[in-house]
């Protein structure tokens, strides 16, 4: 299936706006370099005030990370902004941007009072939400549970199941196993457990059958460890189904108390084992088992 990728040549050079006509150029060298101009214009990167900016589209991150974003700071400080931000001017403010994504950086660069490095772009609020699914699927560093949100909100938002797939680059099998995660679980679990980044899919969909039926304060209150990691294991484990105590073995006495053997129920089977005085009974009665049988079957009707 093709898939329109909103974020392809954003450094090379992007189209204007559907609703804003291209200019007609003279021919000639007027014309070419008129041509030119407005091009450079269209994908220029602009220094924006970081308190002028906003966030836009969806939440995306479930964890804050104060040394990650003490390192980005750090690298920001000895290297400058390598990397431009994408924004899209504000529908609701004029003057004010929105940030499509980025927000990361705009964080650190707001923290160290350094202007922002920003490709600005005509997005409705459709464009903006795929443009940032599209940047988020790209990334190696977003977890199955936050891109299994992003697409629950998308879901709430409005968006049908193709365009969710066409932002995140995910199937329809996949994107519906994300929402049964994501709509199954409790949010204050999920918010409690965190990004889990070494979680997979299988592991979510886990959880999900061990939860049906558990207490969420239960849950919750067993989400515990440094890490996210660790605190989905720690729920993970304590949903684990008890293990059936094994019965204790019967003695098997015959007349007069003698010791015959012993009964050893499992879960599928019953081993009867017959020693000592019992071990000549034990010959009998696999000689005679099937009339055993049979009186044992009339005793039932």
């Amino acid at each position: 299936m093709a898939r329109k990728n909103l974020l392809k040549g954003l450094m090379d050079s992007a189209p204007a706006p559907s609703e804003t006509p291209l200019p007609r150029y003279e021919r000639g060298a007027i014309g070419a370099v008129s041509k030119s101009i407005d091009d450079l214009k269209r994908r220029a990167i602009i220094d924006v005030a970081p308190e002028m900016i906003d966030n836009g589209g969806l939440r995306d991150r479930l964890d804050e990370d104060p040394e990650g974003m003490a390192a980005l700071q750090d690298s920001i400080r000895e290297y400058g902004q390598q990397v431009p931000v994408l924004l899209r001017h504000s529908p609701n403010e004029e003057g004010r941007y929105e940030v499509v994504y980025g927000r990361r950086r705009v964080a650190a660069l707001k923290a160290l009072r350094q202007p922002v490095k920003a490709m600005v772009r005509h997005l409705n609020d459709r464009e903006l939400i795929i443009a940032q699914g599209q940047e988020n699927s790209a990334r190696k560093d977003l977890s199955f549970i936050e891109k299994a949100l992003f697409a629950q909100q998308m879901a709430r938002a409005g968006y049908d199941r193709k365009i969710i797939c066409d932002a995140l680059s995910i199937d329809k099998t996949v994107i519906s196993r994300m929402l049964t995660v994501a709509d199954t679980l409790p949010q204050k679990l999920v918010l409690r457990i965190g990004s889990a980044p070494s979680i997979g899919r299988d592991r979510w969909l886990a959880l999900v059958k061990r939860a049906r039926g558990a207490e969420l304060d239960v849950m919750v209150q067993a989400a515990q460890g440094e890490s996210s990691d660790q605190r989905f294991e720690a729920v993970f484990d304590a949903l684990a189904p008890a293990r059936a105590v094994p019965a204790a073995p019967r003695k098997l006495t015959g007349q007069n108390g003698a010791a015959l053997g012993e009964a050893r129920p499992g879960k599928r089977k019953m081993v009867i084992e017959l020693s000592g005085d019992g071990r000549e009974f034990g010959d009998w009665l696999a000689d005679h088992l099937d009339e055993v049988h049979r009186n044992w079957l009339e005793t039932k009707a």
